[in-house]
């Protein structure tokens, strides 16, 4: 059996920490954790979605979206209302305070990338490779014994 530091879980696992880690201080400065921080970098791209679409976005379920989108309202950064044209859907949409709080949050990706010690190359293949593994990991989970080119 590999060991744990020959285990991609582990080093993906262990990479995962320390970026949340290396942007904790940075979030801190503006009052916001890391996982509310990546709900307001989607509402920050859309200004208002739904909290499905939001939730898929994040691949997040309702039980772990609906507290940070509480705290996040409590602190007027976001609101939720009804959809004016499903009453059945709540939409997640961005306050003015929200809007100031991404002018402030701009300097956050670069000083977080800075920690990485990668080069811009390095991060993007890194970033790809990752996203490709998650969207593998969930296209497969009902069967994790598919691959794909088994398929």
């Amino acid at each position: 059996m590999p060991t744990l530091d020959q285990q991609l879980c582990f080093a993906l696992y262990s990479a995962s920490r320390a970026m949340t880690a290396s942007y904790r201080p940075l979030l801190a400065e503006l009052g916001i954790t890391y996982p509310q921080y990546l709900v307001m970098l989607v509402v920050w791209e859309q200004e208002r979605l739904s909290v499905g679409d939001l939730g898929e976005r994040l691949r997040l379920d309702s039980g772990t979206l609906s507290p940070l989108l509480k705290r996040l309202e409590s602190a007027g950064l976001v609101r939720r209302e009804r959809s004016a044209s499903d009453e059945r859907v709540v939409d997640v949409v961005l306050t003015d305070d929200g809007r100031a709080l991404e002018q402030r949050a701009r300097d956050v990706p670069r000083q977080a990338y800075l920690a990485t010690g990668l080069s811009l190359d390095e991060s993007a293949d890194l970033r790809d490779a990752v996203r490709r593994l998650a969207d593998s990991l969930d296209e497969n989970r009902h069967d994790p014994h598919r691959r794909k080119d088994s398929a």
